[in-house]
């Protein structure tokens, strides 16, 4: 898959058509950040005229990493703070707003709520608040989470199952996620919400998150860590399959019936901690490889993975990559970076 899949394609009587996206403005808050960076990038593969806020400008941020920095507008600023998001709305004429900006480590999370709280719940409704004030706004994207749910006995999560989120970071998450729910039934804001799976691949420099980290120590020959004891079950899903599904459900925004609606974006294929693990090894050609299993993670959920049906029918979406396919580009990626 390329990042521009959608830049060009035929249409009828073969016609080519240009990407919905050419010439559109967009802002994309944490665009210096993982995901954030991915969705940025396949904006300005589409011809986007793409606006980033960035809180910290430091010495190598994502926008770096992806190559893109010379080919958007950067806007020094934070999310606590509305002036600055009513300018931006204002001055570069924001038409498509992707909320992906969010403090997303449970251990910060979990040693420093309220820094927490600030960014991801005050952020989103400053968002929100901006946008709904906005003349240019026409759809707003608020990235929630599968933490949101907390903990479920009924597995899959489902867009019906109830937000549960308990520890800071999953109840910061439900927190935003309602923010954004109020904001459509009240203003009838154009708003959608996504709740991804645990999104892998290049470009992910948290390196204290289990497949960035493992693939880091195996191409440094040091011993991985594995924090949890390996059982967890989470479902990972490629890093290009949600730039993918963001942008395809922001054009699916102008149909009736979509805004105002959450959707999940998985595999539906939950793995335990050490069978991916075990996978990363495997894949990187690393012989007799053991972790190191502290066993010591805690104020996360044991089991968790998504139904994407809903995403399936509404918006026609389903994931590209295999985990097999997705690891094997991410290890690569990671191969070259770490030269």
């Amino acid at each position: 898959m390329n990042c521009g899949t959608r830049e060009r394609h035929l249409g009828k009587n073969g016609v080519i058509e240009m990407s919905y996206w050419k010439g559109k403005n967009a802002f994309v808050t944490g665009a210096d950040g993982f995901i954030g960076s991915w969705v940025a990038k396949t904006l300005v593969d589409q011809g986007a005229n793409v606006t980033a806020l960035v809180r910290d400008m430091k010495k190598q941020n994502n926008l770096d990493v992806m190559g893109i920095k010379g080919n958007l507008n950067v806007v020094q600023g934070d999310l606590v703070d509305y002036s600055v998001l009513e300018r931006i709305a204002n001055e570069f004429e924001t038409e498509a707003v992707f909320h992906i900006a969010a403090q997303a480590i449970v251990g910060v999370a979990n040693r420093s709520p309220l820094s927490t709280f600030e960014s991801n719940i005050k952020g989103t409704w400053n968002i929100l608040e901006a946008a709904r004030n906005s003349k240019t706004v026409k759809k707003v994207i608020v990235a929630s989470s599968d933490k949101a749910y907390g903990v479920q006995e009924k597995l899959p999560y489902t867009e019906e199952s109830p937000l549960l989120g308990r520890y800071p970071y999953d109840a910061s998450k439900a927190c935003a996620d309602i923010l954004a729910q109020s904001y459509f039934t009240t203003y009838s804001l154009p708003v959608c919400i996504t709740r991804n799976a645990n999104t892998y691949g290049g470009g992910d420099m948290n390196f204290n998150r289990i497949i960035p980290g493992t693939i880091q120590s195996v191409l440094k020959n040091e011993i991985p860590i594995i924090r949890s004891d390996g059982t967890p079950e989470r479902d990972y899903i490629y890093v290009k399959d949600i730039a993918d599904a963001y942008l395809l459900l922001a054009e699916k925004m102008d149909k009736k019936g979509i805004p105002g609606e959450a959707f999940n974006f998985g595999t539906e294929t939950p793995v335990k901690v050490i069978d991916l693990f075990n996978k990363i090894i495997e894949l990187s050609g690393a012989k007799g490889v053991k972790p190191k299993v502290l066993g010591e993670a805690k104020n996360e959920i044991d089991r968790q993975w998504l139904s994407s049906k809903k995403a399936g029918n509404l918006l026609g979406w389903k994931p590209k990559y295999s985990l097999e396919n997705g690891l094997k580009e991410t290890i690569e990626w990671y191969r070259n970076h770490l030269k």
